[in-house]
């Protein structure tokens, strides 16, 4: 990258002539009165003398724009500190914007804190992504979920920091915890649904004993067959008289 010169030209004061006092007892007319008329010699001498004077403070001008001027070594630190800061740039923007992607919605916009380099451009020297590590209330296994992308997020860059290690180590804990409550919560609907499946048995099995004794108490139907076969032998046999 050309450097250019970070420092302005020098341009020097312009020069004022004081002009001549006059005494207390000399009026202004007077004085000019006693002066006498400038000759051609005297004219080229003043613009000798003027000449001689712009070129001084031509000379001037040159050695403090020299002296303004960045030497080669100050032109390289500035090189090398430029290259730093872009460097610097790339891998602040970088590591931020990987907590922001993993973090997806939970994950803030990333901001940056900047330096101005030598050559007058803005670079990000650090920065960060605001991250929701609260968990869900009442729901384990949604906070569960949720401490995964957060601790996914807070080791998305190749190198965290130890913000991120304490946010994963956070995250961590929380999604320890919400196993705990997840395991203690399906427990407890196990438990409740082996309850509620033995009340169903032990109904299904009173009504089954409850049939099984009405059927006992209904009397069996009668033979109809068996009396239609008595009424025909009673017609069949011949009838007795019987004389006293």
């Amino acid at each position: 990258m050309q450097i250019g010169n970070s420092v302005p030209p020098f341009v020097p004061a312009p020069s004022f002539s004081s002009a001549r006092p006059l005494s207390s007892d000399v009026s202004p007319d007077i004085a000019r009165a006693d002066q006498a008329p400038v000759t051609a010699p005297q004219e080229q001498q003043a613009n000798s003398s003027a000449s001689g004077r712009e070129e001084a403070d031509r000379a001037s001008t040159d050695t403090a724009d020299d002296s303004a001027e960045v030497s080669p070594r100050e032109q390289r630190q500035q090189q090398l500190e430029i290259a730093d800061l872009v460097q610097r740039d790339r891998e602040v923007r970088t590591h931020e914007q990987a907590h922001a992607a993993v973090g997806g919605q939970y994950a803030g916009s990333p901001t940056y804190s900047f330096k101005r380099g030598p050559d007058g451009q803005r670079y990000a020297v650090s920065g960060e992504v605001g991250i929701d590590t609260a968990a869900v209330p009442n729901d384990p296994e949604a906070t569960l979920r949720k401490m995964e992308v957060v601790l996914r997020a807070a080791l998305a860059p190749a190198e965290p920091s130890a913000q991120d290690l304490r946010v994963a180590a956070q995250a961590q804990a929380k999604a320890a915890q919400a196993r705990v409550e997840l395991a203690e919560l399906r427990r407890d609907e196990a438990a409740s649904a082996s309850e509620e499946s033995k009340g169903r048995d032990d109904e299904r099995q009173a009504q089954e004993a409850s049939d099984e004794q009405g059927q006992q108490a209904v009397p069996p139907a009668p033979d109809l067959d068996l009396y239609r076969r008595l009424g025909e032998l009673s017609s069949s046999e011949p009838g007795i008289d019987l004389v006293a």
